[in-house]
């Protein structure tokens, strides 16, 4: 018995205290997965349905899907038509848990890819704290405390981002992109986008929507071309190669990278793409 107590004094923090909660906690896609482990810690067991490099508009939920989210206490959503497949999935897997909504009450009626914006993405942990606090009221004050230290570092993320675009003079802030996923990012920091596509990464432009493009491109002497991680590049490519300019890296707007990659975690991901699209601004 002597033993065993000193064991356990050993382990001493790796052990959780007696009345915490290890919720297990799906999210729909890596986005969402990261809020989740950043406010959750080592008192959520969380993981993802649309896992990194994966797109969440044309994801098709598969038997697996069913069954991790059966066992799930939390269900953690975008909300805005943006899984559109959710319901179904949901419903096949006869999910009884919380649901919680990222942006459920936000201003978010551009499109579904609100969290572009930080500021309402520091409204998602918000929500996402206080849905796994509801969950496990014994882990209420920890997920809170992890909620705001992160959304500290949120908005020194949100003061980054205009400090950078502020960088670059305002007749120069326009940029291509692959899909229309960046239209919360430019009404908070001032950017003009335009997209080959739609906001849904499905949707197919006309000859006609290219070539008005590529004359735009032309006009307006714009260089900062971008495919992003979940797009096809052929339409950008064609639009840069016709009009005369280049494509830049890759952008994340959907999804993380792998955590070998440039984007693995929400911050990582916003410090990447707007580096990425002020050197390209810099060139128009």
């Amino acid at each position: 018995m002597r033993a065993f107590l000193i064991v356990l004094l050993l382990l001493g923090g790796a052990l959780p205290a007696l009345g915490q909660t290890r919720l297990d906690v799906v999210s729909t896609f890596s986005i969402l997965g990261d809020f989740v482990a950043q406010v959750g810690g080592d008192r959520v067991e969380g993981s993802v349905i649309v896992g990194p490099n994966t797109d969440a508009h044309t994801y098709q939920p598969t038997p697996v899907d069913a069954r991790r989210l059966a066992a799930a206490q939390v269900l953690v959503s975008n909300g805005l038509g943006f899984e559109g497949w959710l319901d179904r999935l949901a419903e096949a897997s006869s999910f009884k848990g919380r649901r919680i909504v990222a942006s459920q009450g936000a201003s978010a009626t551009l499109d579904p890819h609100c969290w572009l914006d930080v500021a309402c993405a520091r409204h998602y942990v918000a929500n996402i704290a206080e849905g796994l606090a509801a969950a496990a009221p014994a882990n209420a004050a920890y997920y809170r405390a992890r909620a705001e230290d992160y959304d500290r570092r949120l908005a020194a993320l949100d003061a980054w981002i205009r400090a950078e675009i502020a960088k670059v003079p305002p007749d120069r802030r326009k940029a291509i992109t692959g899909h229309n996923s960046f239209q919360y990012f430019a009404r908070a920091y001032g950017v003009q986008f335009e997209a080959v596509r739609g906001y849904n990464t499905d949707s197919e432009p006309t000859a006609r929507d290219v070539a008005a493009l590529i004359r735009e491109v032309r006009a307006r002497k714009i260089k900062a071309l971008f495919v992003e991680n979940l797009t096809n590049p052929a339409l950008v490519e064609q639009v840069a190669r016709d009009a005369g300019a280049s494509v830049g890296p890759r952008l994340y707007s959907d999804s993380l990278s792998t955590p070998d990659g440039p984007a693995p975690t929400y911050e990582a991901m916003m410090r990447y793409d707007v580096t990425a699209l002020v050197a390209g601004m810099m060139k128009n």
